[in-house]
């Protein structure tokens, strides 16, 4: 079987994933059985380079708050800011720690030096504004999407003033309560000022659908991306807020579900504006529904990879990352008869590897599903490999400076 197995691996590179996959997808999703370990984030970001430099691709997306990612994309395309300051407030969930991501930022301004607008590489987030901790206000979505409209159709068309607009948000405190996600009762997502931003919003979001023309023209293309992002994200956030002040058995599993769509809706969006190479955890990007249990309770909803595929049929592809071991972690070396195994028994440490080849050589004997002992991974289900493009598989994840707060 290794032999037949061995033949599914090749070196990773971008041309042997792409020539992997069926067709040229508008929407690549690579994921990460994990955060907080920089070497698959060094593999994600050699793939990136390579299909910017070789392939034509200008967009990269990362599982991090879409509204900080502005800032990041600002300094990889104009040099607006310093790279410190970028790496502390470009991000959400800690990952500006990250060495690998830093690589990453500092290689996207290098690249973009000199070159015209149309040939710069770009930075975008698909997350919302979400922290483990709760949500942020609506405020800087909301008044952003509030002014570009009054700047561009006057204050006439406009269904509140910005002074109306401030005083329904309020203090940003009482939305960030951390309270708020264990006690619906703190939170401010069902009062009568929240119920009043949400008519708002579809009353913005519905005048900057309506005189896209004008706006779009006036604005240019990037401004008018942005103000979408914007009634995205403020619509986005209010749904968030109003959840979490659910009592409902419910409750869990519609902030599980409103978070995927919200990334969902990210990732169709910046499909829109040509090849997307993604990059966030597995269980975001897979075609499968999510699942957990928690207080006796089981959990189900769909990933964001399922919506946006749902919508771009085959032109989107899911290319999961497996690791062998992080040691550190407490993950050893993985059982023979799994498909880590399997792999991790190959002698180089990275590969990308041919599903229907794989699931060939695996023949009629499925292999066992491989336990975790640390909660932070998660691996592969071997019942789940048809819903995968191809696969790829890094043998050791060492041991380096921790940088995302999984406690």
């Amino acid at each position: 079987m290794t032999v037949a197995i061995e033949d599914a691996a090749q070196v990773i590179d971008a041309a042997s994933v792409l020539g992997i996959l069926r067709t040229r997808p508008r929407l690549l999703a690579l994921g990460e059985p994990t955060h907080g370990e920089d070497v698959l984030l060094e593999v994600r970001n050699d793939l990136f380079r390579q299909l910017a430099e070789e392939e034509g691709h200008r967009l990269i997306a990362i599982e991090s708050d879409c509204l900080a990612a502005l800032i990041v994309d600002d300094y990889v395309t104009s040099g607006t800011g310093d790279l410190d300051d970028v790496m502390e407030r470009g991000f959400s969930h800690g990952f500006g720690g990250s060495a690998a991501n830093r690589e990453l930022v500092r290689w996207m301004r290098s690249h973009n030096d000199g070159r015209p607008a149309a040939e710069q590489v770009r930075f975008a987030g698909f997350d919302g504004p979400l922290e483990m901790s709760g949500a942020e206000s609506p405020r800087q979505a909301l008044t952003a999407l509030h002014a570009h409209i009054a700047a561009r159709s006057g204050a006439a068309m406009l269904p509140c003033t910005a002074e109306t607009l401030d005083r329904l948000l309020g203090d940003d405190g009482r939305w960030t309560e951390p309270a708020a996600m264990r006690d619906p009762a703190r939170s401010v997502g069902r009062s009568a000022d929240a119920r009043q931003l949400r008519l708002i919003t579809d009353d913005l979001t519905a005048l900057l659908d309506a005189d896209a023309p004008d706006l779009a023209e006036q604005s240019g293309r990037d401004a008018w991306e942005r103000a979408r992002l914007y009634a995205r994200t403020a619509t986005g956030l209010l749904r968030y807020h109003a959840a979490t002040a659910d009592t409902s058995p419910a409750r869990l599993g519609r902030l599980l579900t409103l978070r995927d769509a919200i990334m969902g809706a990210n990732l169709l969006a910046l499909a829109e504006r040509g090849p997307v190479f993604a990059h966030g955890h597995n269980g975001h990007l897979q075609r499968e529904r999510g699942g957990m249990t928690a207080g006796g309770l089981r959990t189900e909803w769909w990933s964001a990879g399922a919506i946006a595929g749902s919508r771009l049929g085959e032109e989107y592809a899911f290319v999961p990352t497996a690791v062998g071991t992080i040691r550190h972690r407490g993950v050893q070396d993985p059982p023979p008869d799994t498909v880590e195994g399997l792999l991790y028994a190959l002698p180089e440490d990275r590969y990308v590897v041919d599903i229907r080849r794989l699931t060939a050589a695996l023949g009629d004997v499925p292999p066992a599903p491989r336990d975790s002992p640390w909660y932070g991974y998660s691996p592969l289900d071997p019942a789940r490999l048809a819903g995968k493009d191809a696969l790829v598989f890094v043998k050791d994840a060492p041991e380096g400076p921790e940088w995302w707060p999984i406690g």
